[in-house]
């Protein structure tokens, strides 16, 4: 006789299809494959940013057709003069058409947006994000907008990754691998730091670190790394100077003292970006509903600010990545404290500005130039304070740029191990630490959203800043396992079962045929329930075959693995038994007292 499908049977079944068509999965040997796909993408994607940048700069600044643009020299000011205040809000006008025309999703820096489709959206994210990112950051950046390149950069590497999966059909998990191994080579392709760039994927994008997402990220950012390399060359973002600093055990009082203010001050100040990027984000759309006025509005302020410092200093230094200024620290060309205080100043006001009128770039960059200008001006003016500390305005440079963006992004590892890598000097390392670690609890003490994810905490989005809590894992099977079970015969009705001491169905039944165990029955089987309809069922017709049994010191992991291999919903923890027997028997483990123990261990 044929069978009959219902409607919701049917509905069933193809949903299931659906999903298992979703879930696609590939060796690891194939996803690092394609992961170095992505990285060769990403690293000539940057190459083609920068010098699609440096066309825009030229035409806005020179008025000249031309690729070649180093943004770590100083080029003084503009042959446009006081003109050059239209190149901002020109610019500005041309990315709210190719945001609100195109892509949405590449307004503003860019990591949230990353970060909220690893989160929320699996992993996906459109392939023309890339390409509309691309333009809209290059024009934001080239005619004068005071936002960084790193974020368009990691998102363009993102949505290339994303694309790349979905094309193929992978499952969310290897979709999200390969969309964060995406993201780590764009970093890493910037600043030529391979490390920075895996640090930067598994600290701040990816929800989980093992072998199978960490082996992806490294294969995309050495790809990406080389390309850059062969294509840009083999130095980093900067030419840093020998800088001495002391080792740990020369550290004099002052020296310690002037470590520690730093970081203290670059916490504050990694506050107040993240409190004035809020303030601006929120303020810009009470200004006017159209976002264009919105636009004009905050880029002709940049751009009249431009013009101002133009004829005070001969540069108009806060606009684009700023670079140049930070290279003029780290070379000794800029050591007054007021001019570099001022500096911190505006830039914090103009990258603001130009994020919360809709400007499309990254915070990375400005938060260089805020720790290097923070850091030399406080090196500058506490000099005569503390004339022992050995503290130069390009050391202190170097350590808040590191401070500021440890303790602004949360990526308290990428900061420590980027700077080292863009100083190859080990001894800064101590230095670093203390700095970007005060810096980071000071920041976190103030505000406990980094500057990624509190534009996603206002959207009702909640991103979770300590993702890598697996510490239950060292926990063995008798640290949580439920002590309290029964114990019931091959054969005993439901209604026997039930009765003892008028227990209901909330533990976990061992069913036993002389003395050697049998199955489980899981708590809340529905056994009360069933014992008094059909009392004399027995309970041998309720267990699980796929029975897992473990011994009370197994790590939860090797439980784990276990209950995955077995499909099964729960274990029995014996006492060092290789034959075990229901005599050895101590406790259940079930999914109940798991989920108990993944609970306790997150912090909010």
């Amino acid at each position: 006789m044929p069978s009959v499908l219902t409607y919701g049977t049917r509905k069933s079944l193809i949903g299931k299809q659906v999903k298992l068509a979703e879930e696609r999965k590939v060796s690891l040997l194939v996803l690092c494959a394609l992961a170095l796909a992505i990285g060769v993408m990403t690293g000539l994607g940057a190459v083609a940013f920068r010098a699609l940048i440096g066309l825009v700069h030229n035409l806005f600044y020179k008025g000249a057709l031309s690729f070649a643009y180093d943004a770590n020299v100083t080029e003084g000011p503009s042959p446009f003069g006081p003109f050059i205040l239209f190149a901002p809000v020109i610019g500005g006008l041309i990315v709210v058409f190719l945001v609100k025309r195109f892509a949405p999703e590449a307004k503003g820096h860019g990591v949230p947006e990353v970060m909220d489709a690893i989160f929320y959206k699996r992993g996906k994210i459109r392939g023309s994000v890339a390409l509309v990112k691309a333009l809209a950051s290059a024009v934001s950046i080239g005619s004068g907008a005071a936002v960084g390149r790193e974020g368009p950069i990691i998102q363009i590497g993102s949505a290339l990754g994303s694309a790349f999966a979905q094309f193929i059909g992978l499952s969310t998990r290897q979709r999200i691998t390969l969309l964060s191994a995406g993201a780590g080579a764009g970093i890493a392709a910037t600043f030529n730091t391979p490390l920075g760039g895996v640090l930067f994927a598994l600290e701040i994008l990816l929800p989980e670190v093992s072998n199978r997402t960490f082996l992806p990220v490294v294969v995309a950012t050495g790809a990406a790394t080389t390309i850059g390399r062969i294509l840009i060359g083999p130095d980093p973002a900067f030419a840093v100077p020998d800088i001495q600093f002391s080792m740990v055990a020369s550290f004099n009082g002052q020296e310690a003292m002037a470590f520690v203010l730093l970081g203290v001050l670059s916490g504050a100040a990694a506050w107040a970006f993240i409190r004035l990027l809020v303030f601006m984000e929120d303020g810009f759309p009470k200004l006017s509903s159209n976002e264009y006025v919105q636009n004009l509005i905050g880029m002709t302020s940049i751009g009249l600010l431009m013009v101002l410092l133009a004829d005070l200093f001969g540069h108009s230094y806060i606009d684009g990545v700023g670079y140049s200024v930070i290279q003029e620290i780290l070379d000794h060309k800029m050591t007054a404290a007021g001019l570099l205080a001022l500096l911190f100043a505006l830039k914090l006001i103009a990258t603001t500005v130009c994020l919360g009128c809709g400007a499309s770039g990254g915070i990375f960059s400005p938060s260089l130039y805020l720790g290097a200008t923070l850091g030399a001006a406080f090196a500058a003016a506490s000099s005569s304070i503390l004339p022992h500390s050995g503290l130069t305005p390009s050391s202190a440079a170097i350590v808040g740029m590191a401070a500021i963006v440890g303790a602004g992004t949360g990526g308290v590892m990428t900061a420590i191990v980027m700077v080292f890598e863009m100083t190859r000097d080990y001894a800064i390392i101590v230095p670093v630490i203390v700095a970007v670690a005060l810096a980071a609890g000071i920041r976190r003490a103030l505000i406990n959203e980094t500057i990624y994810t509190v534009k996603l905490r206002h959207r009702g989005r909640r991103i979770p800043k300590e993702r890598h809590i697996n510490l239950y894992l060292v926990k063995q099977a008798r640290d949580i396992m439920e002590r309290r079970f029964l114990i019931a015969k091959v054969g005993t009705t439901l209604k026997q079962a039930m009765a003892a001491e008028d227990i209901d169905d909330a533990l976990p039944i061992v069913v036993e045929r002389e003395g050697r165990i049998v199955g489980l029955i899981p708590p809340r089987s529905g056994l009360w329930a069933e014992s008094q309809s059909n009392p004399t069922l027995v309970v041998e017709h309720f267990v699980e075959r796929r029975m897992v049994i473990c011994r009370d010191q197994d790590l939860l992991s090797v439980v784990f693995a276990r209950l995955k291999r077995h499909q099964a919903g729960a274990a029995i923890v014996v006492h060092f038994a290789s034959r075990p027997r229901v005599s050895d028997i101590v406790g259940v483990l079930t999914k109940r007292v798991i989920a108990d123990a993944v609970i306790d261990s997150y912090e909010d």
